[in-house]
């Protein structure tokens, strides 16, 4: 069978050429006699694989000495409460809830914490991301905490939100890490789970900023200690290493195949731009989720008049190796997720898709 356009929202496509060279080495990675799944994690092999897959992120980010890399499990959902569990310092943290994972990322924090929205943008069902102007702001805070790309709602934050001296931003990038370049400089911290967007699912990256392990209490169990964690190289205990070599290869194809995030960038922007236009360009037949200009460039979320026709829509999809286009329920319709690894002529081929169908359809 052919491999097909997946738009799943995650686990999601991997970069081909990061593909191949894991089948290549699967048998026998680097004359080791064996898989990189068989191989310890405290053997010379493996602390090369780790060791390489944080440089390529330090390169391609810019990431200062001062930041620490992690690599760490238990997803984005465990760095919810593991997040404030460790830096809230008994203080009360601000949430910016621009959509289901940031409101997901709040309930979890007040396990640990005190919390507040700064700013809730669900009575819209989440269509736009705040101004800076519109935060209400605690200066005290211990931390202001946000999601820059909503996978669901495909909002996406254009640049980082500013917080008041001494308040250090916290951000789950789990669907948009590595689509562009960043200045790491404007977070406290920032996280991604790697199914989306890095690698396969097993690994959560987390780069923070170094003084903020000060704030670690004493007395933690040790799987959710950052201070902890950095001091053991994220192998405190047996790590997911298959998942870290694929990170280290999705990277090694951004900096060799892509030449680096601003080419990425670029990609990503025209492929964003094939699937607005149709939508646009629709006389109502597809109705876009989020505010023009806090579209999301990673997921695409639209849909049609009727229930029935995103159904047909979907079904015929599929038909013709687009796949994983249904929506989440909070959503509807349908939803296109076309991160780094998805080609331009997955995009192209579901733009044409889409104008066909309306054709037929309108």
């Amino acid at each position: 069978m052919e491999r097909i356009y997946n738009f799943s929202a995650g686990p999601a496509m991997l970069p081909l050429p990061a593909l191949k060279k894991a089948q290549e080495e699967m048998l026998n990675y680097n004359n080791s006699g064996m898989s990189v799944m068989e191989m310890s994690h405290r053997s010379k092999p493996f602390e090369e694989i780790i060791g390489a897959a944080e440089a390529n992120l330090r390169q391609l980010l810019n990431i200062p000495s001062n930041y620490k890399v992690l690599f760490l499990q238990g997803g984005a959902s465990l760095q919810f409460a593991m997040l404030p569990m460790n830096l809230a310092k008994g203080k009360s943290a601000d949430y910016i809830v621009n959509g289901t994972w940031s409101k997901t990322a709040m309930g979890q924090g007040k396990t640990q914490t005190t919390v507040r929205a700064c700013w809730d943008g669900s009575a819209d069902n989440f269509i736009r991301t705040p101004e800076d102007s519109e935060l209400d702001l605690d200066p005290n805070a211990a931390f202001v905490y946000h999601c820059c790309n909503e996978t669901i709602q495909g909002v996406q934050f254009q640049k980082a939100p500013k917080t008041p001296d001494g308040v250090p931003l916290l951000c789950d990038a789990s669907s948009d890490f590595l689509h562009k370049p960043i200045d790491i400089n404007d977070y406290g911290c920032i996280f991604a789970c790697a199914q989306k967007n890095i690698g396969p699912a097993g690994v959560t990256i987390i780069v923070m900023r170094e003084d903020l392990l000060e704030r670690v209490p004493e007395g933690l169990p040790s799987m959710l200690d950052y201070k902890l964690q950095d001091s053991k190289g994220s192998m405190h205990n047996t790590p997911p290493t298959f998942a870290i070599y694929m990170v280290k290869l999705v990277t090694d194809w951004l900096i060799n195949d892509i030449g680096g995030l601003a080419n990425m960038y670029e990609i990503n922007k025209r492929k964003a731009a094939m699937l607005y236009e149709v939508v646009d360009n629709s006389d109502g037949f597809y109705i876009g989720h989020a505010k023009k200009e806090c579209r999301s460039i990673m997921n695409v979320p639209f849909r049609m008049q009727t229930p029935e026709m995103d159904a047909k829509f979907i079904a015929e999809a599929a038909q013709n190796g687009l796949c994983t286009l249904k929506g989440h329920r909070s959503v509807g319709g349908c939803r296109a997720s076309i991160y780094n690894a998805m080609p331009e002529e997955g995009v192209v081929a579901l733009r044409d898709f889409m104008v066909d169908f309306q054709k037929k359809n309108g």
